[in-house]
This record gives structure tokens, sequence and C-alpha cells, in this order.
């Protein structure tokens, strides 16, 4: 797959990554990894250079997932989106996304780096379903999701722990069919 796919909007660039990508990616994502981040998306608090930079690698290489960038105008990562767990067989796979910085969120930034991520995973794989999970008290996800067309289709209740209190686990899909007819719906 060429490695230059490029979308554009206000100064900010979503692009696949490259290897020369890992440490700016590392140094300005998670060397601090944002408190908020962690609590939303579930994950540690704190990774080594070496965790971060070798899996970023990895990723690159991996026959089974696309990992996209999101660079903000001054030139510096901010985001990803990623579709993973790709089953050519099947044409499913997984999604998600973070916004690691606040100043690039709700700028309606998150919704359109989606956008593009489904429609390189419809236009460009072809795949069939695309699936996430979102923790129930990620408001702003949730909302955003179903903007852009994903459906709900279950939930793993008190799945995992937000402080002291359970949440749930919401489990989304949206279908290559909706996509085009979410698509078309906006283009009319």
């Amino acid at each position: 797959m060429e490695r230059k796919i490029i979308y554009q909007k206000d100064g900010y660039i979503l692009r696949l990554t490259q290897k020369e990508d890992a440490m700016e990616y590392y140094e300005n994502n998670f060397n601090p990894i944002d408190p908020d981040i962690v609590r939303l998306t579930g994950s540690q608090s704190s990774y080594t250079q070496d965790e971060v930079v070798n899996f970023f690698i990895s990723c690159i290489d991996a026959k089974d997932r696309y990992d996209f960038v999101l660079i903000d105008p001054e030139g510096h990562i901010v985001g990803e989106s990623v579709i993973n767990e790709i089953d050519y067989e099947l044409k499913s796979a997984n999604f998600r996304i973070a916004i690691f910085h606040h100043q690039a969120r709700g700028q309606g930034i998150g919704t359109w780096m989606i956008n593009q991520t489904l429609s390189f995973a419809f236009d460009v794989l072809k795949l069939h379903r695309i699936s996430l999970d979102v923790f129930s008290f990620n408001k702003r996800a949730i909302h955003t999701y179903e903007k852009v067309g994903f459906k709900h289709e279950g939930v793993l209740r008190d799945a995992i722990k937000d402080g002291d209190q359970y949440a749930d686990d919401i489990l989304m899909s949206i279908l290559e069919d909706e996509w085009r007819k979410m698509k078309s719906q906006k283009h009319s």
C-alpha cells in the first residue's frame, strides 16, 4: 500500500504513519501522557520510550492494520486514527481514534479524522464492516461516532472501572452501505 495518502483540513494533516514519526509520536504524546487520554481509552498511565517507539514501528509493517497520525498546523503529531484487527476474508476491522492534546479537541477535527479514516477503510481497502468500543462516560466520542453513522450493537455492562465506579463498554459498528448512505446525504 502506498504510504503517501494524505488528507488536509484547516492546517491539520492526517496521513499514514512513517518510521521517522516514531520519536515525535512518543515525545509529544506519551512523555507524559494526558490523564484524560488514560481515562478515556483505558490506557496505561505511563510508557517507556522503547515500548512506544518499538510498537509504533511494528505497526507500520503489520499486515492487519493501518495507522494514521494527525499533525497540527505547527507540524506536531497530536493524534491518531487506526484501523486494526483487519480480517480480509470477512472484510471487517476494528477502529480507534485519539486526539492527545486538548487544544485540538472540540473543533470538529475528530469527526473529520473519523470520516477520512472510514473513507479509506471502505473506499480504498474495500472493507464491509468497521467496529469499535467506547466507554459509557466518553459522551463526546459516543456523540461523534453516532454523528458519522456508527450504530449501537450492544453493551458490556459494568465491564470497566472509572475510578471507584463501574462503567459500561459500548459496542458500535458501521457497515459499508450505511457509510455510503451517510456520505451521499452529506453531498446532497
